[in-house]
């Protein structure tokens, strides 16, 4: 499988791309854009900063760049919080999409967006302060509804970023949970 897999407001940190080499190692090919340029960020709240300076509609730019060479190949689109919110907007927009993996992270639904049975697995906290519930209920209906065939998995107790071994929301038993299923899902599409 072809992944895509984007990084987190803090920025293309270790985790990240010992995901990929975990992705990788189950016999998926796998690229990790920076789209924040190199920087790294040790809170929530400076990668915030950064991303509310670049511009959430430069980011995005920099997504579609990223993925335009291998979207012909049908990617699944992956991605850590900010990048899981930017995995599900080129996912929803892109046709050839095989399938949709996110990490700590939903975003908004266009309007118009589409999909054909896509399938989508979200891995989050609970609770999460950046999904929280009611949210997290309002997504998942809007996402069956334009067509998606959505799996969520709740890790109660986990911080946000429960997958990252180098902050301190890090849960390693979530995260290896969620890393097989992860691995899993992967493995259906």
């Amino acid at each position: 499988m072809d992944i895509m897999l984007f990084h987190s407001t803090h920025g293309l940190r270790p985790a990240v791309r010992d995901a990929a080499d975990r992705l990788r190692a189950a016999g998926h090919e796998v690229w990790t854009p920076d789209l924040f340029a190199g920087r790294t960020f040790d809170t929530v709240e400076e990668g915030m900063a950064f991303k509310d300076e670049t511009g959430k509609d430069e980011l995005l730019k920099r997504a579609v760049l990223a993925a335009a060479p291998y979207s012909e190949r049908g990617l699944v689109y992956g991605g850590f919080s900010l990048g899981a919110a930017i995995a599900q907007t080129l996912a929803l927009g892109d046709e050839k999409a095989r399938g949709l993996l996110l990490l700590h992270g939903t975003s908004d639904i266009a309007e118009n967006a589409s999909v054909d049975e896509l399938p989508v697995q979200l891995h989050v906290a609970e609770p999460d302060p950046f999904e929280p519930d009611d949210w997290l209920s309002a997504w998942y209906l809007r996402m069956r509804a334009i067509g998606a065939d959505v799996e969520v998995y709740r890790y109660r107790g986990a911080g946000h970023l429960y997958t990252d071994p180098g902050l301190p929301d890090y849960d390693a038993e979530a995260a290896e949970a969620t890393w097989k299923a992860a691995l899993g899902f992967l493995d259906t599409l």
